[in-house]
């Protein structure tokens, strides 16, 4: 990126009204620090700035403020506050994590789930807390305790909240992946962690269409360890599985609850898988404490979340947004399940649905925005969405064109914040804000707590020019540590190898001088042409606002000694690459972003490889394009598509 780009400069879309400012959750947290600590806190910035200066004091306000509701209360907040890693949060608090998502067990709605067939079920919170302690009675029957691992192959349903719940209930550790998974990709994570639990639907839909999963169920149950139980939710009624509990004698219990298992901060929750394009993913150990307080943060500070919002997040329990949106079960807000195409019937079947339900928070993918815009959704003008306050996106950097459209043509006047953290954190490290303006192209600020800067190859802090995305203090929300990884060595190399000390996140990133940040792609898919490092968002960001270009995936090159960048293209209406369409690329890119963007080589495919999180696998096209063999494909959606990616003649000159 050029120091002039001007998205750096970037024109404000929205403006905080003055009734937000004044009344949300933020500003009441900040009045409250001013009071506790004798401060004059007054904006944003200056907030943030204590809540790194003093961490111990931010995150004991934060708990204090959120209600955190634990059996005995830290001892100390912060120990060993230099070491990263090694910081040690909330010494001597035992909480439980379930017992605070269900601190409200009354008739409010806790659970809208809503499928394909338009029909919206409704779960109270009082049913919630009877149906998680009624498993949680069953899965004590079971032997399951602290520390035992309990794993589902389930679609976005109750089910799945009610698992979970229920898991924490005893101190065991849940983990979960979507039923798109292949049985292999399945064992692949699953067969690391040996659950002694395996919950599975016996299939979902997809389309109108109802897909049965129960063979692949039985093949994962094969490969997992000897004498692992398993309960079967009959969600698409295909039949039973010989040997396996049926999910509705385990719920259906009406004796009183066994107790919250009062457990360590740090005490482990969840098991989030990495996505595995490089080998088997890595098992990443979550802490109840962190989680729960990061995500309260981010939930009732950074997206003023209360009781009375209807909370939506289009994610699969494969990505970390589910866990993400169950957290808000701590704030009383009510949240919204969907499960199957967000296409079917039709292309607005989302905005039609958070229409229906009154959906104020909805989130999404930067991708699904980019595919709306493409397909011509506009619901201005005939959806009415008025209680539609909050849009969140993430997933990949979100271009400055969908800024625009969402403001334009989905919702004037809504809050449009783009996020970014990562399954590493389960969490963000840059997030919105009810006290900042909205620039066009930009992520508004730096979560509280999180010491984010933007370090160039030497280490130094740089402003208005890319570089390494760092955390450079340690936060709650860390990884207690990587599954079969006794001594760290793992988990050291994974995340403080390149900075001493200091994380590193692996996002190409510009920090402004205002505060906003730019992600420009992962550090690893930075493109380096003579030596230049360009990220792969600012090719994608001047390509696909062609309205030829459907989709694109660019990769670096080894030819020559050197680096090539090489572009590949899905056109949109059956269109063909042809020398016209490829100069029009080549001239957008090298007036909008410089003549170094320019690719060597424009390939038209048919198919971009991506992630079961929806992400494109840059990784996956590189490796093939140099010929190498791609390490675990079961961890793409659509592996396939490589195959176009290989040998192409286009590419040998």
């Amino acid at each position: 990126m050029r120091p002039t780009d001007p998205t750096i400069d970037a024109p404000i879309l929205w403006q905080p009204p003055e009734d937000l400012r004044d009344g949300c959750q933020m500003t009441a947290f900040m009045q409250a620090v001013n009071r506790r600590h004798g401060l004059a806190l007054s904006d944003y910035a200056s907030l943030w700035q204590w809540s790194i200066d003093d961490r111990a004091a931010f995150w004991s306000s934060l708990w204090e403020f959120a209600g955190i509701r634990s059996a005995q209360p830290p001892a100390a907040v912060l120990e060993d506050d230099d070491a990263m890693p090694g910081a040690r949060w909330f010494c001597g608090a035992r909480l439980n994590f379930a017992e605070n998502l269900l601190r409200h067990r009354d008739t409010h709605t806790a659970l809208i789930f809503h499928g394909e067939d338009g029909r919206a079920r409704r779960f109270s919170y009082a049913w919630l807390y009877r149906r998680a302690g009624a498993l949680a009675n069953a899965l004590q029957g079971l032997g399951i305790g602290e520390g035992d691992r309990v794993a589902a192959i389930v679609p976005n349903i109750p089910e799945a909240v009610v698992g979970m719940l229920a898991t924490a209930w005893l101190g065991a550790i849940w983990s979960s992946c979507s039923p798109d998974f292949g049985a292999e990709g399945i064992v692949d994570r699953f067969g690391q962690i040996e659950p002694k639990l395996l919950i599975a639907a016996d299939g979902y839909r997809f389309k109108g269409k109802r897909i049965d999963i129960r063979d692949k169920v039985s093949d994962v149950r094969r490969a997992l360890p000897e004498g692992t139980h398993c309960a079967l939710i009959g969600w698409q009624q295909t039949g039973r599985i010989h040997d396996c509990l049926d999910w509705d004698d385990l719920v259906a219990g009406d004796e009183a609850p066994p107790p919250f298992a009062q457990l360590p901060f740090d005490h482990p929750l969840y098991i989030l898988f990495s996505s595995g394009t490089t080998g088997k993913p890595k098992c990443i150990v979550h802490g109840a404490g962190g989680t729960l307080l990061q995500h309260l943060k981010e939930h009732r500070l950074h997206c003023d979340i209360r009781r009375d919002d209807v909370v939506f997040y289009y994610t699969t329990c494969g990505w970390m947004m589910w866990n993400w949106l169950v957290s808000g079960l701590a704030s009383g807000a009510t949240l919204v399940l969907f499960d199957g195409n967000p296409l079917h019937p039709q292309p607005d079947a989302l905005w039609t649905m958070a229409d229906d339900l009154g959906v104020s928070v909805f989130g999404t993918s930067a991708k699904y925005l980019a595919a709306q815009e493409k397909a011509g959704v506009r619901t201005a003008g005939s959806l009415a969405l008025e209680d539609l306050r909050l849009v969140l996106s993430t997933g990949s950097p979100l271009a400055p064109e969908s800024f625009d459209y969402v403001l334009r043509d989905i919702r004037p006047g809504v809050q449009l914040c783009s996020i970014s953290g990562g399954t590493d954190i389960v969490s963000c490290f840059a997030l919105g804000s009810p006290l900042l303006p909205v620039r066009r192209g930009q992520l508004q600020c730096r979560g509280l707590g999180m010491a984010v800067d933007v370090f160039d190859a030497d280490g130094r802090s740089v402003r208005n020019v890319p570089g390494e995305m760092v955390c450079t203090r340690p936060f709650p929300s860390m990884p207690v540590g990587f599954w079969n990884d006794a001594g760290g060595s793992r988990y050291r190399a994974a995340y403080f190898e390149r900075f001493d000390g200091v994380w590193t996140h692996g996002d190409f990133t510009v920090l402004t001088d205002d505060g906003g940040l730019i992600i420009e792609g992962r550090s690893d898919a930075v493109l380096n042409p003579g030596g230049v490092r360009i990220g792969t968002a600012e090719i994608y960001r001047q390509v696909e606002r062609l309205p030829q270009i459907q989709e694109s995936v660019c990769v670096g090159q080894h030819w020559d000694d050197d680096v090539r960048v090489v572009l590949f293209v899905v056109l949109r209406d059956r269109l063909t690459l042809d020398d016209s369409l490829r100069e029009q690329i080549r001239r957008t890119l090298r007036d909008n972003a410089s003549p170094r963007h320019v690719p060597a080589r424009i390939v038209q495919v048919n198919d971009v490889p991506r992630t079961r999180s929806g992400k494109i696998s840059e990784l996956a096209v590189r490796d093939t394009v140099e010929g190498r063999a791609v390490a675990n494909t079961e961890a793409l959606l659509n592996p396939e598509a490589l195959d176009q990616y290989r040998d192409r003649p286009e590419l040998r000159d």
